[in-house]
């Protein structure tokens, strides 16, 4: 639904490039603070971006797997960070070809619908990969880590999962999209994962049971050389649309990363009472 795209101001905050060292929990932290900042109409409506090097978000209910401790350990001999998100969901891969996106919008209307949310963003993704003339849908993808139904795939292949934060009357819609690489190696991981920390075990909770052929990148289902910056410039020319005012770059006001530390040392003590 573009109604939501549609603001007087886009303000950007573009953190894709960071490195390495620009924590996952550094991330959850900024939506945080931003979905509060927006909230508060201290800020327009933000669109930040960020990419996470080789990093493993769990959902809360992964965290409850029988064998969780040694699932970890299996991710991190394999070279991953492991964190468990303040958000929705389970367990996604986030490396150097994965681009995030956040939309941070003010829920003006006291409760902005929650597909609405989900729609915004498809209809984004939808108009800055249109020219590629495949069709990109919205529909759980059975078998594909963290499935939802608002799993974004091309002729059956899930490339990005959307998720939603609300905070203070701010909301942030966040997707992950799957730009370079291999889809499949990546949904081996999480394959793995679950192997590993259901060991065969009963659990209250179902977990998904992964099939690595039903997932893939931009790259792959375009069949087309396609980086990381080129889908940032994609994304800006298509936030261009729905403003009359244009975009800006804006770093966080000396309040916002006052409240930032907050929201910071909260994500980092929720990691560690539950990771231990």
């Amino acid at each position: 639904m573009v109604q939501l795209l549609v603001q007087p101001k886009w303000r950007v905050l573009d953190q894709s490039s960071l490195g390495p060292y620009f924590h996952a929990l550094q991330s959850f932290a900024m939506d945080d603070t931003l979905c509060t900042s927006v909230g508060l109409k201290e800020s327009d409506s933000v669109v930040r971006t960020w990419v996470h090097h080789d990093t493993i978000v769990l959902g809360v209910q992964d965290s409850r797997l029988p064998k969780i401790q040694e699932a970890i350990n299996y991710l991190k001999s394999e070279g991953y960070d492991v964190i468990v998100r303040n958000s929705g969901g389970l367990a996604v891969v986030l490396d150097e070809g994965v681009l995030n996106i956040s939309l941070v919008f003010p829920d003006q209307e006291k409760g902005i619908d929650i597909d609405r949310g989900y729609e915004a963003m498809l209809t984004l993704i939808q108009q800055m990969f249109a020219e590629y003339g495949k069709e990109i849908k919205a529909y759980e993808i059975v078998g594909s880590y963290c499935p939802g139904s608002f799993d974004l795939s091309i002729d059956g292949k899930k490339f990005a999962g959307i998720s939603q934060r609300r905070i203070r009357n701010g909301v942030a819609v966040q997707i992950y999209l799957c730009v370079t690489g291999s889809g499949a190696d990546r949904a081996k991981v999480i394959q793995r994962f679950y192997e590993i920390g259901k060991n065969e075990e009963e659990t209250k909770f179902t977990y998904p049971e992964i099939k690595p052929a039903v997932m893939a990148s931009l790259q792959e289902l375009f069949g087309v050389e396609l980086t990381v910056t080129d889908v940032m410039f994609k994304l800006l020319n298509q936030m261009k649309v729905y403003t009359q005012e244009g975009l800006y770059a804006k770093e966080l006001t000396p309040n916002e990363s006052h409240l930032y530390q907050e929201y910071y040392q909260r994500v980092v003590a929720r990691n560690e009472k539950i990771l231990g």
